[in-house]
């Protein structure tokens, strides 16, 4: 199964995606390709160093529509699009080429703490309990069914900073791992509808 890598900033999903596939980790599912919308992005130079293609497409003066068509080029060999770390909503338009077939990383228990810093979210809150959300990606932010959650707790001191980082660590292992799952045929992406495991 070919991965398409979709990243914004510094790439730590990205590296644990590529750490485990270099353990053969990944099953299935080998990364064909890494894009960013940000052509200064620190995962870039982590994909080049790991021998992938890497491609910016900066969407800055671009008509959405236009950017998502470059997108879809882009990953047009591509299974299974991987949002890690990727700080841009996704439409219909490029949503329906792949029919379900998108999934995220969410550093939160979703519903809880959608869009933008939610460990800071999780912080502000007083919550007691944060973690991480692997879902299948919909056209609303950070809607679509989920796949997987690992709990993170929330402990005295925290900050945004200490509890993203707790966070990362858990989304370090569980991605990796639902992407096996998923390209080994355990998980099934169905569409419309919920995925069912096998």
């Amino acid at each position: 199964m070919n991965l398409g890598v979709l990243v914004s900033g510094t790439g730590t999903n990205l590296q644990a995606l590529l750490d485990a596939e270099a353990r053969g980790e990944l099953g299935a599912a080998r990364i064909a390709i890494v894009i960013s919308n940000n052509p200064g992005a620190a995962a870039l130079a982590r994909a080049t160093a790991a021998g992938k293609p890497a491609l910016a497409i900066d969407h800055r003066g671009l008509a959405r529509m236009a950017f998502e068509d470059l997108l879809i080029a882009g990953l047009r060999e591509v299974e299974l699009v991987v949002l890690a770390g990727f700080m841009r909503v996704l439409t219909p338009h490029f949503l329906d080429r792949f029919a379900g077939r998108v999934i995220n990383t969410h550093p939160s228990l979703l519903p809880a703490f959608p869009g933008m810093d939610a460990p800071g979210q999780a912080i502000a809150a007083g919550a007691k309990e944060s973690g991480v959300t692997v879902h299948v990606v919909d056209a609303s932010v950070d809607g679509g069914p989920v796949l997987a959650q690992v709990a993170v707790p929330v402990v005295a001191g925290d900050t945004a900073e200490t509890l993203h980082l707790r966070i990362q660590a858990a989304e370090h292992v569980l991605l990796p791992r639902i992407v096996r799952e998923i390209a080994d045929g355990r998980i099934v992406l169905a569409s419309p509808g919920p995925p069912r495991a096998e």
